[in-house]
Parts: structure tokens; C-alpha cells; sequence
């Protein structure tokens, strides 16, 4: 049975009031893999056990709602959770922040994007020619839409990552680090989060100007024409299709366990 560690990335303040950033990975994985067996960790909690990447196959860094980006020192915790996690080798996922978190450890810059929140869903998410060849985007469409949420973005990449997708909003939407014995492969976008999952975001925090959005967004994964108006291609946010890159991962963590 594959074993999965997710990094709860929010803090325990915004998890007591419902900011539970794991909780869309869990639906997801355990959808598309009922079998796998998942843990949860959160550094700003406490300080990790020791060993504790050592029995697991895989780890996932959650997306966050905190204040701060990756590289602020409140973030200092978290960035040593994912240097940990790349010494013990293991296949890393990072969604969101985590993506932003891999590539201020990795040597990277972050930052607010230009052009302001990208809300609702990622659109005209296009491969970049290693993307069309890379494990990670197989089965993805030349151009695709995916639920995101978001205010940073990674502004350069660290030297030696691959960027697999991009859009007119954030260049950086999806990249690979493989190199030096570290595994990471993660999106800006959110493939474990269904529409209406990005829809209850927009209750709370610096999202709640995007709330015009949010009734098709709660409607979106089963009332096609909802997910029209939100510029969505047809059969884009089903499971299967949204969640695309977390599947090929899963695919990945299980050929290394195997190997």
C-alpha cells in the first residue's frame, strides 16, 4: 500500500476555524486511490518527529491562506520541512504555496503577481514543449483550465528546474526539479480542489472581492453551463481531468516504491 504524507501548510489558528489546506488532497487521493494510506503533518504545529519522511513513499506540500509568502521568515519552519523532505529523497508534490515553497528552497524568487489574484480557474493553461514530454502533464489537453487560487507566484525559476506549463497570468504554472537526488514536480494551479472547493475560499480573506464568482464556481462540477461561464473547456473539471497531474504523481511515488 502506497503511504502518503501530506504537509499541512495553514496554521493550527486557521485550521480551528475551518482553513483546512489538506483536506482537498485527501478527498482527491483517496477518489482516485481509495487504497493509499495518508498521514498529515503540520510543521506550524510543532516541530516534525524525527524520521518522519523515512516511512512514507511520497510527500505533498498543501497550498496555504497564510498572510506571508514562502520566503518570509515566518515561513521558516515550512522551508525546512521541504529541505528534509528532498534530503530523505523522496517523490515531493507541491501545490500552490508548495510550488512557491519548492522554489524559494530550491533557489528561486517569489512574489506578488503583477497582475493581481488568479481566482476561480486557471484558463488557457498552455504546455510548454518539455511539458508535452514530460510523465507529469500526460494525458492533459495542448490547452486546459484547472480550479486555482492564488496571490504570489514563482517570478524566476530555480536554475536546473523545468517549466512544463504557463498562462498570460503567472509564467510559472507547473515545473519539475529533478536533480541532485530531489524529486519535485507541482502546479500553481490546484488539481486537488474541485470549483466549488474554490468557491468557499471566497468567503473569507484578502479572496472575498472575487465573490461575484462564487455561485457558479459552487455549481460548477455538475452544472456544465456554470462551468462555461467560468471559461472552462467541456468535461474539465471532473476528477479524473482536474486532477490529472496528481494522478500521474500518484503513478510516480508507485513505480519508485516498486522499483
Amino acid at each position: 500500500m502506497t503511504k502518503i504524507l501530506i504537509i499541512e501548510s495553514n496554521t493550527p489558528e486557521m485550521n480551528a476555524v475551518g482553513g483546512i489546506a489538506c483536506g482537498g488532497f485527501l478527498r482527491t487521493i483517496l477518489g482516485l486511490r481509495p487504497t493509499t494510506e495518508v498521514h498529515v503533518a503540520s510543521p506550524y504545529g510543532g516541530k516534525l518527529r524525527r524520521g518522519v519522511f523515512d516511512d512514507v513513499d511520497g510527500v505533498i506540500f498543501s497550498g496555504s491562506g497564510v498572510a506571508w509568502s514562502t520566503d518570509a521568515p515566518e515561513a521558516a519552519g515550512l522551508r525546512k520541512a521541504m529541505e528534509a523532505a528532498f534530503t530523505a529523497e523522496r517523490p515531493v508534490w507541491g501545490s500552490c504555496n508548495g510550488l512557491q515553497l519548492a522554489a524559494v528552497v530550491l533557489g528561486g524568487k517569489v512574489g506578488e503577481s503583477p497582475k493581481g489574484h488568479e481566482v476561480g480557474l486557471a484558463l488557457d493553461l498552455a504546455m510548454t514543449e518539455a511539458g508535452g514530454a514530460h510523465p507529469m502533464m500526460a494525458g492533459r489537453d495542448a490547452s486546459f483550465a484547472v480550479p486555482c487560487v492564488h496571490r504570489d507566484e514563482v517570478q524566476e525559476l530555480p536554475e536546473g528546474a523545468v517549466l512544463l506549463a504557463s498562462n498570460d497570468h503567472s509564467p510559472v504554472q507547473a515545473m519539475v526539479y529533478e536533480k541532485d537526488g530531489v524529486d519535485f514536480w507541482g502546479t500553481q494551479y490546484h488539481p486537488e480542489l474541485s470549483a466549488s472547493e474554490v468557491g468557499t475560499y471566497l468567503n473569507r480573506g484578502i479572496f472575498e472581492g472575487h465573490r461575484h464568482m462564487q455561485r457558479d464556481l459552487l455549481s460548477a462540477d455538475f452544472d456544465p453551463q456554470a462551468a462555461a461561464r467560468l471559461g472552462a473547456p467541456e468535461g474539465a473539471l471532473t476528477l479524473d481531468t482536474r486532477a490529472r497531474e496528481l494522478l500521474n504523481w500518484l503513478d510516480h511515488v508507485e513505480a519508485k516504491r516498486a522499483a
